[in-house]
């Protein structure tokens, strides 16, 4: 039984692992991609429009939300908010018995 205990443990450690590199790896994928993409406005109008800052917002808000997720920021619609919406959904579920 303790032996299980450790596996799921290690599982669940490499399924983290494999997010984090993940992330990462967007991470510098997307900077590769904004690199990109900023010396190629600046080869065509050398900056009088700086169109790539387009890029940039709409990859920096999706690597927020992916930090987010995989470094466990997420407060509000977190594990712990699972199990206290399930407890709380119980609580009343049992006042309700109650009370009929």
């Amino acid at each position: 039984m303790e032996n299980s205990g450790k596996e799921s443990k290690y599982f669940r450690a490499k399924a983290r692992v494999a997010e984090i590199k993940k992330f990462y790896n967007s991470l510098f994928s997307s900077l590769f991609t904004i690199a990109l993409v900023a010396g190629i406005n600046y080869y065509v109008n050398e900056w009088r429009y700086p169109w790539f800052l387009w890029v940039v917002l709409g990859l920096g808000i999706s690597l927020v939300f992916k930090g987010f997720k995989v470094f466990g920021y997420n407060s509000l619609f977190g594990k712990n908010w699972e199990q206290r919406k399930i407890k709380e959904f119980l609580e009343q579920e049992e006042q309700n018995e109650r009370w009929k």
